[in-house]
């Protein structure tokens, strides 16, 4: 256990933070298992409406600083192949 104030508000700090992350995390998670699971169906109009949720979503998660640019980009960019597959006439 923490001896000085300091410590105790850097406990009381890290375990509020540690919750807000834990939010973002599951949020971010289960946008793109959205995306996911409505390509694995094969439907297209499902996975696009979802894509643009998680577009949406995932862009605004950047703005208030809880994903860098470049990790959004690669997300958003994974989803879209896998619904321009899915597009693709086989």
């Amino acid at each position: 256990m923490a001896n000085h104030k300091s410590a105790e508000k850097r406990i009381r700090q890290t375990e509020k933070r540690t919750e807000h992350n834990r939010y973002y995390r599951t949020r971010i998670k289960n946008i793109t298992k959205a995306v996911r699971e409505a390509i694995a169906k094969s439907d297209l109009t499902m996975a696009t409406e979802s894509f643009k949720i998680a577009n949406k979503e995932i862009h605004s998660f950047v703005s208030k600083g809880i994903l860098k640019k470049n990790t959004a980009a690669r997300k958003i960019s994974r989803l879209n192949s896998l619904i321009k597959k899915l597009a693709k006439p086989a």
